[in-house]
């Protein structure tokens, strides 16, 4: 049985802000926390502290100020379990949803404590009624508390003044995509303790393989507390991407290492500043979009039993959500408790917990006024004028899944986005599926038919070929149909439009010709990408040849399927292709002429008629208007060093080499005829793709004008002397 508040103990009125639990010490000198609770619309709320054994004494706050219900409690010090329960109309067919039997997360909880389980005691509704169809407007008067997991109060005790962020430049940056669990979950050099959690990713084993390939920052897929739908947990399966946040201010309790009563907090930090100390910044992959409450026949997890209409988009039929995610539900961005929520949650993991920017994940259903995307929606706008979040780095993935909802190239200028046309593109060109080269053209060159407006720089652009989502760079050359099998959805469920091509085989096989092509093409697709102007993005593992057996939707997977295997460093072959990705990144810090902060003008800025940017067809000719419209497999381009805007910090001239890339993606060899003066006397190669051992390139120079052969499928990166 819960018990009241413990005798002797008043709660005070404490303070509307900051909302959550704060842990402090008031003037009299007493310790104690202050809680806040936006709750609209609610006629009652009660404070829930949980002892070591479970047990739950409530404690209610009387005190309300700008629909936030407030009390400051003395004697709860960190460490403390708590959540609420929150009284109100149970109206469905209005959309008003509270039930006192449920608890609910505190929205703001920095912790968390405990396993999200579905059983039938944390629905609102009763979920297993004979009727579905109306199921969700029948009240559950269950108890939930003891399945569900607690907020914890944490301490504010780290100001980061030993911290140094590495401020890396978005055309310097190289961002590489990594799942905390899955990264570190079999390496070897990480003590078995640490696998798959946030200290293992900040031990010197992991980093030591993040140093070498030279990235600048990890992305990390969600690591705010999320829960496991019921679906996946009837199959005996879990969310394994994280993609189904619950909570938007805590670390996953499950990724750390060192407990789950607040010393998350702790380990995330000594993270971020082991990645900080080795140049690496953190950029976290956040879902404002959507939360793990789903849709009307979803759970009673937060904020749908704190109110219902406050948090989330309903249709007219107020019963029903609004679902431009695919996941259920939508987070009512537009309302200013929503939209404060989110900022709140932003600024706290930069100034707080120390990250560098985000990857907004469905960013345009935040963009959505009252149901079409607007690039003057609210949300972008007070994203615009913050002065802690205007400072990071933003990253759009920018569509959702309703109507309108594709918006690459439209969000303003400081943003990038994912972009998926480039990816498109690269693939497209690389299995021979392009009908002409216009659109290649436009991706390797920075993709200004897209981001060429309102001060947009080619960096607005982060260029992929694989992400998360999808075949791994290997199974790309391996796999032309997805293989879900594993996910128990009878191989329905992920991305039928693939643009792979498995090189004549489908899947793992013993004949060298194909494995030899497939590797080939790996190398094709990775130079491309690293030379290519704008944000190179990785996806970890991709640089040794990870593979998901084929699965392209492995978000269900929290097993070998998705944890790398860091033994394919020992194969000579992946070992190879690391080492051509170190290089290759290496050779872009290098060059500030594959890092441009702006397009190119692709005209002349001297006498003897040398451009910034050039295109060449395989007969050394510029290329012509029609040449862009036919069919071709070759296309070489040439990057001038010598016309690079803009000036260094001390502010001299920059100047760098010049380069011809030649890349061919024809089964057979080809010859090519080299552009002579006034592009060069000289090329000499610096990367050749057909080659399986890139460590000991002889040094091979021709001259201006002859023609030389490209073997089939490979790219020639030569340097103009």
């Amino acid at each position: 049985m819960p018990r009241p508040t413990p005798p002797g103990v008043p709660v005070r009125p404490g303070t509307p802000t900051p909302l959550g639990a704060r842990f402090r010490v008031g003037p009299d000198g007493v310790a104690g926390t202050n809680f806040a609770l936006w709750a609209g619309g609610a006629e009652a709320v009660r404070l829930c502290l949980f002892d070591e054994r479970d047990r739950e004494t409530r404690v209610p706050l009387t005190e309300l100020t700008h629909e936030i219900w407030h009390g400051f409690v003395p004697g709860v010090m960190p460490g403390q379990r708590y959540g609420y329960r929150v009284d109100g109309r149970w109206d469905p067919w209005t959309g008003a949803r509270w039930n006192p039997a449920k608890l609910l997360l505190d929205p703001y909880a920095r912790a968390v404590d405990g396993e999200f389980a579905l059983p039938p005691e944390v629905y609102g509704h009763v979920r297993d009624w004979p009727e579905q169809r109306v199921a969700d407007t029948v009240r559950d008067d269950r108890d939930s508390a003891p399945y569900v997991p607690k907020g914890v109060v944490v301490d504010d005790d780290d100001d980061w003044q030993d911290d140094r962020r590495p401020k890396t430049p978005w055309a310097d940056s190289v961002i590489y995509e990594l799942h905390v669990r899955g990264f570190t979950r079999r390496h070897p050099g990480i003590p078995e303790e640490l696998r798959g959690t946030y200290a293992g990713l900040a031990h010197p084993a992991a980093i030591e393989h993040l140093v070498r390939l030279g990235v600048t920052a990890v992305e990390l897929l969600p690591v705010h507390q999320f829960a496991h739908e019921d679906h996946l947990l009837r199959r005996g399966l879990q969310n394994h991407w994280g993609y189904n946040s619950i909570g938007y201010f805590a670390p996953h309790a499950a990724y750390a290492a060192s407990g789950t009563t607040g010393q998350q907090v702790g380990e995330f930090k000594r993270m971020v500043r082991a990645l900080h100390a080795a140049g690496i910044e953190v950029i976290l992959d956040v879902v404002y979009n959507h939360t793990a409450e789903a849709g009307e026949l979803g759970p009673t997890l937060s904020m749908k039993g704190i109110d219902n209409r406050g948090y989330y988009r309903l249709q007219d039929d107020a019963r029903r959500y609004a679902d431009y995610t695919g996941c259920g539900n939508t987070l009512h961005v537009v309302q200013p408790q929503v939209l404060r929520l989110i900022t709140d949650s932003l600024r706290y993991w930069v100034t707080e917990m120390g990250v560098d920017g985000f990857r907004f994940d469905l960013a345009a259903a935040l963009a959505r006024s009252m149901h079409d995307v607007d690039m003057l929606s609210p949300f972008l706008a007070v994203i615009a004028q913050d002065p802690v979040l205007r400072r990071v780095k933003l990253i759009a993935e920018p569509w959702d899944v309703g109507s309108g909802g594709y918006q690459v190239g439209a969000f303003p200028p400081l943003w990038t986005e994912w972009n998926d046309r480039y990816r498109g593109a690269v693939r497209d060109f690389w299995r021979g599926a392009l009908p002409d080269v216009r659109d290649l053209g436009y991706r390797l060159s920075g993709s200004s038919d897209l981001y060429a407006w309102g001060g947009r720089r080619p960096y607005a652009s982060v260029n992929f070929v694989t992400a998360h989502d999808g075949f791994t760079l290997r199974d790309l050359v391996t796999y032309d149909h997805k293989h879900n099998e594993a996910n128990g959805e009878g191989n329905r469920d992920g991305s039928d439009d693939n643009r792979s091509w498995n090189c004549g085989a489908e899947g793992e096989t013993d004949d060298a010709g194909v494995r030899a092509l497939r590797r080939r093409q790996l190398r094709n697709l990775l130079t491309t990408l690293l030379l290519s102007t704008g944000v190179p993005m990785l996806v970890a593992g991709d640089e040794m040849g990870r593979t998901q057996g084929g699965n392209n939707n492995a978000y269900c997977q929290d097993n070998d399927v998705s944890w790398l295997d860091w033994s394919l460093r020992e194969d000579p072959g992946c070992a190879a292709l690391l080492d051509l990705t170190a290089r290759l990144i290496e050779l872009r810090h290098r060059h500030p002429v594959l890092r441009r902060r702006a397009f190119f003008s692709g005209r002349a800025h001297s006498a003897d008629g040398l451009r910034d940017l050039a295109w060449f067809t395989a007969r050394g000719a510029e290329m012509t208007e029609g040449d862009w419209y036919a069919p071709a497999a070759t296309l070489g381009m040439y990057l001038s060093g010598r016309d690079i805007p803009g000036r260094d910090e001390r502010g001299d001239e920059i100047l760098d080499d010049s380069f011809l890339a030649v890349l061919h993606a024809g089964a057979d060899d080809t010859g090519f005829t080299l552009p002579a003066s006034p592009w060069a006397e000289r090329y000499e190669v610096v990367v050749d793709t057909s080659r399986e051992d890139q460590t000991e390139s002889p040094r091979v120079v021709h001259p201006a004008g002859t023609t030389i052969t490209v073997p089939g499928r490979s790219v020639l990166f030569l340097r103009a002397v």
